[in-house]
């Protein structure tokens, strides 16, 4: 006779039977969940207590790597290996003697709407991030692979280098940049590439940033540049241009009296030069003094931060007049010298060694390059600063920009005309230059 069994008895086991399964479930869920706090409690303690040789804090905290920062970090090497392409066949252009023209595109318009300022000011917080010690080597090997920099002339080791920024700014071993004792030469104040170098002869000054556009000197330097300019339209002599040697010197006055000197109708002077050198990422970032001379004023635009790559010096008008940008003007031996630090994209940090309370790229700044700089004149009397040949003057938190406009000695010719053949470059366009290489020479008197 076969057992009979109610429904109940029935629905009974099956409830049972679920109820086992998903407490079977839930315990198999609850072990997993475990075992990943364990391993991460295991992580975290070798991270602590030993000076950071694992994936911890000081505190035992460990550190975590959300998706979002995997996605950041991969989206910033598709880019930057898009535009190590880029940048590849741009030189395979200039090998073939194909020189890029200006030309304005929807990219450099967008530029315009970004908050470049806040990004780079994030950047910078960014950077500052202290690097626990045993990541930090991979960190910047990784970087130099990238950018080709070379550690070997680090002065410090790696590990010492706290975050990115300490990093970026580091210093080198001594003798790494031997500098041309010659005194008849001006030397590169930093490690970059000659894009453009001349002698300044158009009317207003004018430094060609591409072919097919420039921008005047006296809007990079500033309207109260001491820049010597002689009227159009007179064949003045130097001394007249320069005023008398005395106290009241075309400096004194120039600082006293900045609205005296119009510029905009006026040409510069013979044997007023430029160069301008680029800081790629992976360049040291320090900045030197390219001579003996006398820093008279400092002036601190609070303009855009674009990037100041090849690609935006082709793109972008007036890109260095437009950017924020510290300006040193005074004199040397042979006359008037300016050196312009120009920032950039994740660059708006400049920093002045002769003036260490200065802050650029600061919120709440101003914003139009049109407004008058932020201004410090560093001796009323006319003597300056002084600011020895090869030592060290400011550095960039990371690549940008430098332009120097300098006097230079000029020469007479046969028949008794001025002229400026005397001082010579001995460097080429797109030409590798480092700290303390002689830029040009001039013959003596």
């Amino acid at each position: 006779m076969r057992p009979r069994f109610s429904q109940n008895v029935f629905m009974f086991c099956r409830y049972s039977y679920v109820r086992r399964f998903h407490h079977s479930q839930r315990r198999t869920l609850s072990s997993i969940i475990n075992n990943i706090r364990s391993n991460r409690r295991t992580f975290s303690s070798l991270g602590g207590g030993d000076g950071g040789a694992g994936t911890g804090d000081s505190n035992g905290n460990a550190f975590l790597l959300p998706g979002a920062t995997v996605a950041t970090i991969l989206m910033l090497g598709a880019l930057h290996g898009r535009r190590l392409y880029e940048d590849k066949k741009m030189e395979e252009k200039r090998e073939r003697g194909i020189e890029l023209e200006f030309h304005q595109d929807v990219k450099a318009s967008f530029l315009g709407i970004l908050p470049l300022r806040s990004i780079s000011r994030a950047w910078g917080s960014l950077t500052s991030v202290e690097i626990p010690v045993w990541m930090r080597p991979f960190v910047y090997k990784a970087w130099s692979r990238a950018f080709h920099s070379n550690l070997e002339e680090a002065a410090l080791p790696l590990e010492e280098y706290t975050s990115l920024r300490d990093f970026f700014v580091r210093s080198l071993k001594e003798g790494c940049r031997p500098i041309d004792p010659d005194p008849r030469c001006l030397v590169s104040p930093v490690d970059g590439t000659i894009l453009r170098f001349g002698e300044l002869k158009e009317s207003r000054g004018m430094i060609e940033q591409v072919k097919g556009h420039s921008y005047s000197v006296p809007a990079l330097l500033g309207t109260n540049s001491l820049l010597p300019m002689v009227p159009q339209g007179k064949d003045v002599s130097e001394e007249e241009a320069v005023g008398e040697k005395g106290d009241k010197s075309w400096l004194r006055v120039s600082l006293a009296s900045p609205k005296l000197r119009e510029s905009i109708s006026a040409s510069p002077m013979k044997g007023l030069y430029y160069c301008v050198i680029y800081l790629k990422p992976g360049d040291y970032h320090r900045i030197h003094s390219p001579t003996d001379w006398n820093a008279l004023v400092r002036r601190h635009f609070a303009g855009r931060l674009f990037p100041v790559n090849e690609r935006a010096t082709r793109t972008i008008k007036n890109l260095y007049v437009e950017n924020e940008r510290v300006v040193l003007e005074g004199v040397w031996k042979q006359g008037f010298m300016a050196l312009a630090a120009v920032g950039a994209t994740n660059i708006g940090s400049i920093e002045l060694f002769i003036e260490p309370e200065l802050r650029t790229n600061k919120p709440k700044k101003k914003l139009f390059p049109t407004e008058p700089p932020e201004e410090r004149v560093y001796d009323p009397e006319g003597l300056g600063l002084k600011l020895e040949k090869g030592k060290e003057v400011g550095v960039f938190n990371m690549g940008s920009t430098v332009v120097l406009v300098f006097q230079a000695p000029t020469g007479n010719s046969p028949d008794g005309s001025s002229s400026s053949s005397d001082y010579r470059f001995c460097v080429k366009q797109g030409d590798r230059v480092r700290v303390g290489q002689a830029l040009g020479r001039w013959k003596e008197e």
